[in-house]
């Protein structure tokens, strides 16, 4: 890796360091969050081209802890997509093949496909008018996740071609990359990604996500349940954004990474959560409070580790103090920009230092 750091006038205000993987300092340059100083190249070690083989399956989630907890380590590319308002929860089942495995599928997510600008405002409007009713999120999610998963959610045997049944198999950088609206051409704004800001009535939503420790996360997941079967509707919302993701994750060496807890497996859960956001920031979204419940479960209750992005400023309360490497991390900051030129308010607070809190709610 190289990066550029400040430096005295003396040394032209800048210097260049060079990291090696052999440098104690990769660790803090690894997950860095900008204030180490400007990252400008990166060196990558390759694999030899491979194929992958995946199936979608649908289950009831009454088995899903028992379930989280194996599943992972059955399949090399495993997650889980649980949409807990139904009680479903669909696995992947991802493996690796050799190259000269027959297939040449791909992966092109439907919910991440150019779509007509028109369209995306009426699913807008639509879900606009079923927060102020409170009514027809559930059925409004079980329609779109039949359509996902009766198109294969955007697997095909070949470019271009129709879902045709699993397993699908093709190479690795066509089966993983799964997003093709950000390549598609410019029309006018005739389509677009549903996200696309310059698009009236495109989608707004906020995103939670945090890791648990496998050890953690059944327990976690046990709860989630017991709050969804009070009112199963409070969570069809969730499931208008593709459900809970579940991701299967290893630790890491970094200090800003996702560490090894002591006394604990190493091997960590990732829950990712998308929802709706008025565009009217006094407005409470339907359901709120359920949603809120899940998040300082994760976050608090269970001591989530926050996803950097991801999140509202809530899940950052004390985040410091999750990660034992932050003192060596610190060191290195200290050594890299002694007067905080990459740093700012709300760096300083997610890493312990300064002052400051995350909010004041």
């Amino acid at each position: 890796m190289r990066l550029v750091t400040p430096a005295p006038a003396t040394d032209g205000y800048a210097k260049v360091r060079v990291l090696t993987s052999a440098d104690p300092e990769m660790d803090a340059a690894k997950v860095s969050l900008g204030v180490l100083g400007v990252i400008y190249q990166v060196t990558l070690a390759l694999q030899p081209l491979f194929k992958r083989s995946i199936t979608f399956t649908e289950r009831d989630d009454e088995d899903l802890p028992e379930q989280m907890s194996k599943f992972g380590y059955q399949h090399e590319f495993a997650d889980i997509t649980w949409y807990p308002g139904h009680g479903r929860a669909v696995y992947r089942i991802d493996d690796r093949l050799p190259m000269n495995a027959s297939g040449e599928g791909v992966f092109d997510f439907i919910g991440f496909r150019a779509t007509s600008t028109l369209l995306l405002g009426a699913n807008r409007l639509a879900e606009e008018l079923s927060e102020r009713l409170g009514s027809s999120k559930c059925l409004t999610s079980r329609v779109a996740h039949a359509a996902l998963s009766t198109t294969g959610y955007g697997l095909a045997p070949r470019s271009g071609w129709p879902f045709t049944g699993y397993p699908v198999v093709g190479p690795q950088h066509r089966m993983q990359a799964s997003g093709g609206c950000l390549t598609s051409p410019e029309d006018a704004l005739r389509t677009a990604c549903p996200w696309d800001p310059r698009v009236r009535g495109s989608s707004l939503y906020h995103q939670t996500t945090f890791t648990l420790p496998v050890s953690r996360a059944r327990a976690f997941i046990q709860d989630v349940q017991r709050l969804r079967d009070l009112n199963p509707e409070s969570l069809c919302g969730v499931e208008l954004y593709d459900g809970i993701l579940m991701r299967y994750v290893k630790s890491s060496t970094a200090h800003l990474g996702k560490p090894a807890t002591r006394g604990e497996s190493a091997d960590m859960v990732d829950f990712d959560m998308t929802y709706y956001r008025s565009r009217d920031p006094g407005r409470a979204r339907l359901h709120e409070d359920v949603m809120e419940e899940i998040e300082q479960m994760g976050v608090f209750k269970y001591g989530g580790l926050p996803h950097w992005g991801k999140n509202r400023n809530l899940a950052f309360i004390g985040a410091a103090s999750k990660y034992p490497g932050i003192p060596q991390f610190l060191r290195v900051k200290e050594a890299y920009d002694p007067d905080g030129l990459f740093s700012s308010g709300w760096s300083d607070m997610l890493l312990g230092v300064g002052g400051g809190a995350a909010t004041k709610d």
